[in-house]
């Protein structure tokens, strides 16, 4: 143990005119130190456990005389009680480093999150509608706040701006911050509940979406029409209208049906099997194809390219837009979209057709949103698919007399 005999020998003077190199003691341990470059830091030595130690109190111009006798009666302190200074620091500065690499940002834990979930994303442009709303959105209120300061207070601040003039962006900008909180808990960067949780809580401070706005269905082709309008689409030469036909008969969706490539065609047996990566489900998907589905594919060029329908840059497939510009090619005034075709089917087969709904549903690749249901529905009613989607193109080509139902029984025989 240190014995003190003298303190505070050295004098604010006496340290700033000490040029030689070597120690100069104050007295309780604490000492003065000189370098031969002319540096001056302050030292600590004391006895513990029998050993003989030193440790450093900090340079002079950054501790003054007063404040360094202070650092080493602490420690003597410290001492006293048997505890071991420089073990105690270096425990603090463990400490202090674990607590600093929880001190992320919102923005900060969003990125590691995405980076996380990268492999799950379905597609790269729903990875960047994920990132290009939370920048918009979330980033300008609560980015650069402490993902673990986040509170109830904040979210409501990013969303009350849009809730109601973009009502489903704000939704999404809300579950994707939800995600991002629930991950940070998960991982330790923050405690406590989730203040984007919608359920129970910002439920109270926010009006329903139902309540607010309406759905908005994507603008659909009447199928009364569909027959004339696809015998303009044929008298086109564009590959866009090719893409077109081939989606309108398959009711698939415009990723699906631009992103295809010819592995996945199976001609000999008539089936299309789109990968579950490309499946808004995510499992596989068989669809089977009609005559005129065939002698489209039939008709199509096959270079090196292994797109179905290839873009204009080699090794990229046909533009998510290039469907939709043909559309407005026909008519610039008009709002069909590619995806109200899928409507346009589905209308037509619950109103000119005796086909189960089931079936309808399984050709528009749509998930059962019973457990139950699915749990016992193993397969994917592919041959009643089949002839649903053969009396369908049929349809498409030949305009039927008004008011006539389609039976099962007529399209399996006709």
């Amino acid at each position: 143990m240190w014995v003190v005999r003298a303190i505070n020998k050295l004098t604010a003077v006496a340290i700033a005119k000490t040029t030689k190199p070597g120690r100069y003691g104050d007295g309780g341990g604490l000492w003065l130190q000189v370098s031969q470059f002319g540096t001056k830091a302050w030292i600590f030595r004391f006895m513990i456990n029998g050993k003989a130690r030193e440790m450093g109190l900090g340079s002079i111009e950054t501790f003054s005389l007063k404040e360094a006798r202070e650092r080493a009666r602490e420690a003597r302190q410290l001492v006293a009680n048997g505890v071991d200074p420089i073990e105690k620091r270096a425990s603090e500065k463990l400490a202090n480093g674990a607590a600093s690499a929880k001190l992320i940002t919102f923005s900060e834990a969003a990125s590691r999150y995405l980076k996380a979930h990268a492999a799950a994303w379905r597609n790269l442009k729903h990875a960047d509608q994920w990132k290009n709303t939370l920048e918009a959105y979330a980033k300008p209120t609560i980015g650069s706040l402490g993902v673990a300061d986040v509170e109830t207070s904040h979210i409501v601040n990013v969303l009350e701006p849009i809730w109601t003039t973009k009502t489903e962006t704000a939704s999404r900008v809300r579950g994707r911050i939800e995600a991002i909180l629930d991950w940070a808990t998960a991982r330790g960067f923050r405690t406590g509940e989730n203040p984007a949780r919608w359920r129970g809580h910002l439920d109270k401070l926010l009006p329903a979406r139902g309540k607010i706005t309406k759905v908005q269905h994507h603008a659909a082709l009447p199928y009364g029409a569909l027959p004339a309008f696809l015998e303009g689409v044929r008298a086109s030469e564009y590959i866009s209208a090719r893409a077109l036909e081939f989606t309108i008969l398959t009711a698939a969706r415009t990723g699906e049906a631009i992103g295809a490539k010819w592995p996945e065609f199976d001609l000999a047996q008539k089936i299309w099997t789109i990968p579950g990566d490309r499946m808004k489900s995510g499992r596989d998907h068989r669809v089977p194809l009609s005559d005129r589905a065939v002698q489209i594919l039939d008709k199509l060029p096959r270079g090196s390219d292994q797109y179905v329908f290839p873009g204009a840059r080699e090794g990229k497939p046909l533009s998510n837009m290039a469907m939709l510009e043909f559309l407005r090619g026909i008519d610039e005034t008009s709002e069909l979209t590619v995806h109200g075709f899928r409507s346009t089917f589905r209308d037509w087969a619950a109103e000119q057709t005796n086909f189960p709904r089931d079936v309808a549903e399984a050709a528009l690749a749509h998930v059962i949103a019973d457990k139950t249901e699915a749990a016992y529905r193993r397969g994917d009613a592919l041959e009643k698919r089949r002839k649903l989607m053969n009396a369908w193109a049929r349809y498409c080509t030949e305009k039927p007399r008004e008011g006539k139902v389609i039976s099962i029984g007529e399209a399996i025989n006709a």
